[in-house]
């Protein structure tokens, strides 16, 4: 049997989050990981007033980019060998979405072809506080086979910024993947 291709389907929707996507991005080129990218239009909006970057420099950052609205994209088939996806960051109505199975736009769609297909599926979700809906919908991805991932600030790494606190939430979402990365000191 071959070695499945060591590409990453990464999904940016519109929550508050995007710095997360970015560092993503590059920490998969820095592991020679293929980035296959689909972003929400909100992401496009959100990336520019959270990064300050322009959304066309952070597709710069993917191997191939998507639109939003091709279904007949590659990654809407289970046929497209991919090692998963992660939704970087989630947004409760991305992740509403994944727990019902909507599949209206690509990112949906490509987060349900992992479910079926028994792909990891991380879903980095970004709200706080949560309703019972949001619950709701986190037991439901989590039964279907999805890891929410609440991108949780950690203290005992005693992070001295932003910028680190940022890397080692991408780190240990690489983590779930077997990537090798060099963003966080690991606890000795």
């Amino acid at each position: 049997m071959s070695e499945e291709p060591r590409r990453l389907i990464v999904g940016i929707s519109g929550a508050s989050g995007q710095p997360l996507a970015v560092e993503m991005l590059k920490a998969l080129n820095a592991a020679d990981i293929e980035a296959h990218l689909v972003m929400s239009e909100t992401a496009r909006e959100l990336v520019q007033h959270e990064t300050g970057m322009n959304y066309v420099d952070v597709e710069s950052l993917a191997c191939q980019v998507y639109q939003p609205d091709d279904l007949f994209a590659s990654i809407s088939s289970g046929s497209f060998k991919t090692m998963g996806m992660v939704v970087i960051p989630c947004s409760m109505r991305t992740l509403a979405g994944v727990a019902t199975g909507n599949t209206s736009n690509l990112l949906l769609r490509a987060a349900d072809v992992c479910l079926k297909e028994r792909r990891r599926l991380v879903l980095v979700a970004r709200e706080t506080p949560l309703n019972l809906i949001h619950i709701k919908n986190m037991k439901r991805v989590t039964e279907a086979g999805a890891i929410v991932f609440p991108p949780v600030l950690t203290m005992y790494s005693k992070p001295k910024g932003l910028d680190e606190m940022v890397k080692h939430i991408v780190g240990k979402v690489l983590d779930l993947y077997d990537i090798e990365h060099e963003l966080y000191e690991r606890w000795q």
